[in-house]
């Protein structure tokens, strides 16, 4: 990964709350401003909607005293790799989806965490690396192009209780009779001195919270590498780092990790590794022959005796775990004991029927853009066999 700032999509997206789309899209929003909020400037809409009758077939409660303007067939909620692959597919086959990629949802802008990368180097199709705010503004463009409505805003809360299924955000309330929630997981981060993506951070400038995504980037080759953790998690990445890597610590607080004995066995017999026991990172600074450019070296506290001493290394590494996306459901959808949101064997089908998942939100294994995408195809393909099943599949516009 080239050590680069975001400089276009991120700043534009967070200045005007939409992100480079094309001239086409613009004009189109233009066509359809009288269905915008006064309150939501930032949205962009590309298509008018027509409205759809309720399914008499349906097991859930009808409200029939809807507003059919603000009625949809499928909303997707998210604005990573899975949501824009479901919005694709789902307008391709004329369900006229209404995405929601929120405005800072979880403290990042349109696009998920791929807009805080640099460049990816392992999603197919970009054999020279692209950056992931600009993979994230071709998904967007391209969900664009094919039709589908995107808004701005956040979602706050859903009910599922009933048919039509209703989406809240601060402003609006759309009713949709299939949901695709795509809402992803963030990457928890520790706080301390340098670890930020400000003036004198080095989050993506040799900080990373994935080893798989970045740890084979020339930056990090045949450099002294640290993990933080003491999970799977952890021991998995500093296995992985020790390909690239010319030697790897992993910083863990206690004196035991609570990894599986397979996965420790595995590292504590690992020759390029070193575990400091009982140690945390304080603090993070530039390295002298970048100028202070690229991360060069951590303190390292012992929480025993208190003792701060440097260790110099090239690429940091959180393995600490991930926040699944799911408190704007409210308990309304199955979780499991990790938060993350269950879903029936082979499908994306959840808990309540016409609702589906994609993306990091449902997947706490591997985590990829290329495998959020997959299951975003998979939920939007499951959502338009619902969608025929009670009747909502057909264009009902005259």
């Amino acid at each position: 990964m080239r050590f680069c700032p975001n400089k276009l999509f991120t700043k534009a997206r967070n200045l005007i709350g939409i992100g480079l789309a094309s001239s086409a899209a613009v004009s189109a929003a233009g066509a359809s401003s009288s269905t915008s909020s006064s309150a939501d400037t930032s949205s962009t809409y590309t298509t008018t909607t027509t409205s759809d009758s309720p399914s008499s077939t349906s097991s859930f409660p009808v409200d029939s005293s809807t507003d059919d303007d603000q009625r949809r067939k499928l909303c997707i909620i998210g604005s990573g790799p899975a949501a824009h692959t479901a919005a694709i597919y789902a307008a391709r086959a004329e369900l006229r989806p209404v995405l929601f990629e929120g405005w800072m949802a979880n403290g990042v802008a349109p696009g998920g965490q791929l807009t805080t990368t640099t460049d990816v180097e392992n999603f197919p199709g970009f054999p020279d690396g692209v950056s992931g705010s600009d993979l994230m503004d071709r998904c967007r463009r391209q969900s664009l192009r094919f039709g589908a409505e995107i808004i701005t805003e956040t979602v706050s809360k859903v009910d599922f209780s009933k048919r039509p299924f209703r989406i809240f955000t601060d402003s609006r309330t759309v009713l949709a009779d299939a949901v695709i929630v795509a809402t992803g997981a963030v990457a928890r981060r520790l706080s301390f001195d340098g670890a930020g993506d400000g003036p004198g951070g080095f989050w993506n400038r040799g900080i990373s919270a994935c080893a798989v995504c970045d740890g084979a980037a020339p930056i990090f080759r045949n450099r002294p590498l640290a993990v933080i953790g003491g999970g799977d998690s952890a021991m998995e990445e500093a296995n992985f780092l020790t390909k690239f890597g010319s030697k790897v610590y992993i910083i863990h607080r206690r004196d035991n990790f609570r990894a599986s004995k397979i996965m420790q066995g595995r590292v504590l017999k690992n020759p390029k590794i070193e575990v400091l026991w009982n140690s945390e990172v304080v603090g993070a600074y530039g390295d002298e022959k970048s100028g202070g450019r690229v991360l060069g070296g951590i303190k390292v506290k012992n929480v025993v005796n208190d003792d701060v001493f440097d260790l110099k290394v090239n690429g940091l590494f959180f393995a600490i775990g991930h926040e699944p996306a799911t408190k704007f459901l409210n308990g309304q959808l199955e979780l499991d004991p990790d938060g993350y949101i269950v879903t029936k064997p082979g499908t994306t089908m959840t808990s309540v029927k016409g609702v589906f998942v994609a993306g990091d939100v449902q997947d706490k294994k591997y985590r990829q853009a290329v495998t959020a995408a997959g299951t975003g195809c998979m939920a939007a393909l499951d959502a338009e066999h619902y969608l025929q099943e009670i009747g909502t599949h057909e264009d009902t516009s005259s």
